[in-house]
C-alpha cells in the first residue's frame, strides 16, 4: 500500500461530535483520541459533560498535567487543599492543572450542560478522589 493510499484511511481521524453525545449525555466522559504515534503516545484527549447544577468530586490526577477547554456552558473551577481558590470560565476559555493539584469542576447553571474538551499528558486515567472540607467562600483568583 502506498503512503497516499494509507493516508486516506489512516492519515486523519475525524470524530463527529454526535458520536460522543450518547456517551457524555447527562454527565460523563468519552475518549476522543488515544495517540498511538511516537510523539503523542502518552496524550489523552476527551470530552466531559457536567449536568446543570452538577459538580465533580474533589480530585487530582497524580503526576498528570491536565488542560481543558470550555465548549459550552459556564464552569466554576475550584482548586487547592480546601478548594479555596476559584475561577469562572465560559465558552472559549482554557485552564491548565499542574500535577497533584486538588480541584473540582462545578456547573453553576440551572439549565445548561457544561461541555469541556480535556487533554491529559498521559493515558493512565488517574483520578484520585480526595476528602476535603471545601472553603465556604473561595477566593476568586482570575
Amino acid at each position: 500500500m502506498t503512503d497516499t493510499a494509507k493516508w486516506r484511511t489512516e492519515g486523519v481521524r475525524v470524530v463527529r461530535g454526535a458520536t460522543l453525545a450518547h456517551a457524555i449525555s447527562g454527565g460523563g466522559r468519552a475518549t476522543v483520541f488515544d495517540f498511538a504515534g511516537a510523539s503523542g503516545s502518552e496524550t489523552w484527549i476527551g470530552a466531559v459533560a457536567v449536568p446543570p447544577g452538577g459538580k465533580t468530586g474533589a480530585h487530582h490526577h497524580g503526576n498528570t498535567e491536565v488542560a481543558l477547554y470550555v465548549v459550552a456552558g459556564r464552569a466554576q473551577l475550584r482548586w487547592g487543599e480546601r478548594l479555596e481558590f476559584m475561577a469562572n470560565l465560559g465558552p472559549g476559555d482554557f485552564a491548565h492543572f499542574a500535577p497533584f493539584v486538588p480541584h473540582q469542576e462545578v456547573n453553576p447553571e440551572a439549565a445548561q450542560t457544561l461541555e469541556l474538551v480535556v487533554v491529559r499528558s498521559n493515558r493512565e486515567g488517574i483520578a484520585v478522589a480526595i476528602q476535603t472540607m471545601p472553603a465556604e467562600a473561595p477566593e476568586d483568583v482570575y
